[in-house]
């Protein structure tokens, strides 16, 4: 049986940032399997999506390496999935620079 979901001590904050931004945001968080953790669309362009994998940039580079499941998933993906530490990394992931 799976575990509930973990998400990183600065999910919630990405969140809030992106949707201050305009963006719409969708938690993935939830679904595992290595999926990332976040569906972005930012407002100009509603078509394009983004999706984002959240790390937690006040920990070690050790600690926030993909996991087996996570890294197996970004291989077999054939769009881009963002890798953000913070909610300026997310920002400007969508184009959004504040």
């Amino acid at each position: 049986m799976r575990r509930a979901a973990k998400v990183d001590d600065n999910h919630a904050e990405i969140v809030k940032a992106l949707r201050g931004a305009g963006c719409g945001v969708v938690s993935l968080a939830a679904v595992g399997n290595g999926c990332p953790d976040l569906l972005v669309h930012e407002p100009l362009f509603p078509w394009a999506h983004f999706l984002m994998e959240v790390k937690d940039g006040s920990k070690s580079p050790s600690k926030r390496k993909l996991t087996p499941e996570q890294a197996r998933f970004h291989a077999a993906w054939k769009g881009w999935i963002h890798v953000v530490t913070s909610p300026s990394e997310a920002l400007a992931a969508v184009g959004i620079n504040r």
